[in-house]
């Protein structure tokens, strides 16, 4: 048997390519499908299906594209009620790939229609080797039971079948199953992922807190509470996956625009403030994908900051709806198409432009940039011991900031900063620090603060992992 993962960073996402006697199946294929083909190729298989273990909601699937381009069937739960052609499974239900098999298990909880792949090389053995899990187990969880909501499923409903699922199929495989799921830590589709990519049921039964033995209506309370918010673009994605999106070369190419083009398009309207505007008009939004030392040290005002090195396409999916027209700020000519490739993969296709020359042009052009000062947590310490007025956010999920924080550190996540910035209890007058873990959030934190009137900002760099590394003071919320 051939197997092989494929793990997207930006994503924390994980797909998989398995053969054997020159058939191939791909196994939730991200939305860019040229790897599978390249490596289908080099191994001299012939992709045969793509399976779905379910639809999903933090990213657009290419399992369309795929299929044209290989002729290879689609295979969904036959619960998905996907609209385009493919093979519907049901549970039981088997599929070969030369002397593999693939047996499908119908394991709702994280959404109706989820599956597991149970995978059996032949000529090895006939017990399984391995079980793909999709959303459903995780390296140190499972997955979130509240994505169903407009299937007409309540999080307690959805968490009662995942404890069925777990404890009736998943807990009854042999302990040295090995375990492949569909995302790693950083995803929102759970919320406690371990960065282990793999692991096996035994290892799962001893240390995933979500398997330890408990009472059903013990497991339902625990999964449905302190779940964070999940982002506006997870239902338009699964309903995206569930009808097929778009070849990705249909997309039109960003057009390159000049200072004063990028200015007139955003000087009429408040960036930040997405939606519709009053006339009806969608506005536009400048989204500088620089890393937050180069966004700090001069960027195009009104602009937001979500660097291509860290988790870009999660946060560009949370912070941006995705109807807004978008011009990029980039570094290079060349990070233009790798932004809207990755802005595509999670349902986000209306990039329409770049500025030409970045913010070297602008600045020439005669046209202000801003700035944001970069702090380290050296520096923090001694703002903090200097200056009692300062003002620190921290702006990671609510279980980060609980588990230690800044001391005197407001907390508002980056998720939903654009909705409760009115509500903090901050004077946008007043120097003020700007957190996460490591600089990546708090430099996106800085953007939409800025925006809203906040003129003595700092983004902390390093974050509170090397503020705690530094040995600093932290604060720990009590837990409930």
């Amino acid at each position: 048997m051939y197997f092989k993962q494929f793990y997207l960073g930006c994503l924390a996402h994980a797909s998989y390519l398995i053969g054997s006697e020159g058939e191939a199946a791909v196994v939730d294929p991200q939305r860019d499908v040229d790897e599978y083909i390249k490596e289908a190729t080099a191994q001299k298989l012939e992709i045969k299906y793509i399976i779905e273990t379910h639809l999903h909601a933090d990213f657009v699937s290419g399992h369309r594209e795929l299929a044209a381009r290989t002729g290879a069937e689609i295979v969904f739960s036959r619960t998905a009620q996907a609209t385009f052609k493919h093979r519907a499974v049901k549970d039981g239900e088997e599929l070969k790939l030369g002397k593999v098999v693939l047996r499908i298990m119908e394991t709702p909880g994280h959404t109706p229609e989820s599956i597991c792949i149970l995978v059996t090389d032949t000529a090895v053995s006939d017990k399984p080797q391995k079980i793909l899990t999709g959303d459903t187990l995780f390296i140190g969880d499972v997955g979130r039971p509240d994505l169903a909501g407009g299937k007409g499923y309540t999080p307690q409903m959805m968490a009662g079948l995942m404890y069925d699922t777990l404890h009736e199929k998943l807990l009854r495989l042999a302990d040295e199953v090995e375990v492949y799921p569909a995302h790693g830590a950083g995803s929102m589709c759970g919320k406690n992922m371990s960065n282990e990519r793999s692991s096996t049921i035994g290892e799962q039964r001893k240390f995933n807190y979500a398997l330890k033995p408990m009472a059903k209506d013990e497991f339902v309370r625990m999964m449905t509470v302190d779940l964070a918010e999940a982002p506006a673009y997870f239902p338009k994605d699964a309903e995206m996956n569930r009808t097929g999106a778009e070849v990705l070369s249909q997309l039109p190419k960003a057009e390159p625009l000049t200072p004063k083009q990028v200015r007139d398009l955003t000087s009429q309207t408040n960036s930040l403030l997405y939606g519709e505007s009053q006339t009806g008009s969608l506005r536009y939004l400048i989204l500088d994908v620089r890393t937050a030392a180069e966004f700090g040290a001069g960027h195009v005002p009104g602009s937001l900051n979500v660097g291509l090195g860290g988790q870009f396409a999660m946060w560009a999916g949370t912070l941006i709806p995705l109807t807004t027209p978008i011009v990029i700020v980039a570094d290079s000519e060349s990070q233009v198409p790798e932004a809207q490739m990755r802005l595509a993969r999670v349902g986000s296709e209306n990039v329409k432009g770049y500025l030409a020359g970045g913010v070297d042009e602008w600045q020439r052009s005669g046209f202000e940039l801003v700035t944001v000062p970069q702090i380290s947590v050296a520096e923090l310490s001694t703002l903090i011991l200097e200056q009692t007025w300062l003002q620190i956010l921290d702006v990671r999920r609510s279980p980060e900031y609980a588990s230690g924080h800044v001391p005197r550190a407001f907390h508002a996540p980056l998720a939903t900063l654009s909705q409760t910035i009115r509500n903090l209890q901050l004077d946008p007058a007043k120097p003020t620090a700007v957190i996460c873990a490591g600089g990546f959030r708090s430099s996106a934190a800085t953007s939409i603060l800025q925006e809203n009137g906040f003129t003595n900002l700092m983004n902390v760099t390093g974050g509170t992992t090397a503020w705690v590394n530094a040995g600093h003071p932290v604060e720990i919320l009590p837990k409930s």
